[in-house]
């Protein structure tokens, strides 16, 4: 593996790029590193008011609960200060999907879907979070989790 380096004043921030021939399984887990390290994250507050730096990795679902945007990670509840269509564009890489008109889930972190209850279709979370699809998004979850199966993501 070769690392470089590159000053220039065109850039006006760091860039990171990662190159090779095929999307390898070391290339994913650099990637993936990378992603630890600088990932997007927002600023949430909990439900006695502690504010708290919350990482993409770890969000499991966004609903908007009344006028509010709830983000939902293994450890908690937290109020953040956006628009659920704001933070889904701003999360809005291959990780996210919108379920509902009030809910996106980040699907690396989804357990199963239940299709046996009638006219429902449940989504379990690997942390046993149970929420519910709506119908029109079901095809669209569907293949996304499909595609990231085949491209060994998932």
């Amino acid at each position: 593996m070769k690392i470089l380096t590159e000053t220039d004043s065109k850039y006006k921030e760091i860039e990171l790029h990662v190159c090779n021939s095929a999307l390898t399984d070391e290339v994913r887990a650099i990637v993936g590193e990378l992603h630890e390290i600088y990932d997007y994250t927002i600023s949430g507050t909990d439900e006695i008011g502690n504010k708290r730096m919350i990482r993409r990795a770890e969000i499991l679902s966004a609903y908007s609960e009344g006028q509010r945007v709830i983000v939902l990670t293994g450890d908690g509840r937290y109020v953040v200060q956006k628009k659920l269509y704001e933070l889904e564009t701003e999360l809005g890489d291959a990780s996210f999907i919108r379920i509902s008109k009030s809910e996106i889930v980040n699907i690396h972190k989804i357990k199963s879907l239940d299709l046996s209850i009638t006219g429902t279709i449940r989504l379990v979370m690997k942390t046993g979070y149970e929420t519910y699809v709506s119908r029109r998004n079901v095809s669209k979850i569907k293949e996304k989790l499909t595609k990231e199966k085949l491209e060994g993501r998932a």
